[in-house]
């Protein structure tokens, strides 16, 4: 998988899929069991890329008894060089005057503290783990608003969530894994046919060749994700009996049928589907 510079990225998944691990091995919290990552162009072990990232894991990141200004100042003479803690607090929107403590604040002020904290460094790459976790609608849209204003301003971000609403707002490209593997890769667009399309549930790796001759050259089929069909395209008759015959010759029923745009939902829960298959042949 890639995470684009300046842009956000959202790591999408089942529970289990690997989604923390694979943000705790991007941080340099954890050594990765195979494979390789570079951060920044460097291994995220490596202690020169730590000031130059952010991180915001789900659980922790929080000083029970200090208050929000406090704790972003005692934060703040770890890094080399960093932002201004009290414009810092600003930005997301909680008062650097503020005497609460954070253990008092609410769920959504504390969250953007912890943004806060990871907005320290000005990092050039910033891992926000499950950002709007428990938020009400108004504490997440501030949230996100303020996510979005660091991806405008030329921050690379990397989130995982199970807001699917939060991906469509706020992604440039996502990556679905399942059982810890990539399954899907690309824009919303890409992934969920933005334009005319069928696209429907069948077992994975089939022949799409025979379908895609039979429809003719206005038409394209692929398989984006493992066990999931697209055939970009109007969605006639023709096309739907066309799908319905090669299913059959297949010896197979089109599941999950979709004509028009598919959902961000119907995606993940394909990945889930993913996985499940191959924790039966595990």
């Amino acid at each position: 998988m890639m995470a684009a510079v300046g842009a956000v990225t959202a790591l999408l998944g089942p529970n289990g899929a690997g989604k923390s691990s694979t943000i705790e091995v991007v941080a340099g919290l954890r050594a990765a069991a195979g494979g390789s990552v570079r951060l920044l162009g460097c291994d995220p072990a490596d202690p020169a890329v730590k000031p130059r990232i952010g991180v915001m894991l789900q659980q922790g990141g929080l000083y029970p008894t200090a208050r929000p200004l406090e704790w972003l100042q005692y934060l703040a003479r770890l890094y080399p060089r960093h932002a201004d803690p009290s414009e810092l607090l600003e930005l997301v929107g909680i008062d650097p005057a503020t005497r609460t403590t954070t253990r008092r604040l609410s769920g959504g002020e504390q969250q953007r503290v912890k943004l806060a904290a990871a907005l320290l460094p000005e990092p050039e790459f910033l891992i926000l783990d499950e950002p709007t976790a428990g938020l009400d609608p108004l504490a997440r849209r501030n949230l996100l608003e303020a996510i979005g204003r660091r991806r405008d301003n030329g921050t690379s971000i990397l989130l995982t969530t199970h807001q699917l609403d939060d991906v469509e707002n706020l992604a440039d490209h996502v990556v679905v894994i399942a059982a810890g593997r990539v399954v899907a890769a690309g824009t919303l667009d890409e992934l969920t046919g933005a334009h005319d399309a069928v696209s429907f549930g069948a077992p994975m790796h089939l022949d799409t060749a025979p379908l895609a001759l039979s429809l003719g050259v206005d038409y394209r089929v692929e398989e984006p994700m493992p066990g999931r069909y697209l055939v970009h395209g109007a969605p006639t008759p023709r096309v739907m009996a066309g799908v319905t015959a090669w299913c059959s010759d297949h010896g197979v029923m089109a599941e999950g049928l979709i004509v028009g745009r598919a959902s961000l939902e119907q995606i993940v829960i394909d990945a889930a589907d993913a996985q499940s298959r191959a924790e039966e042949i595990q």
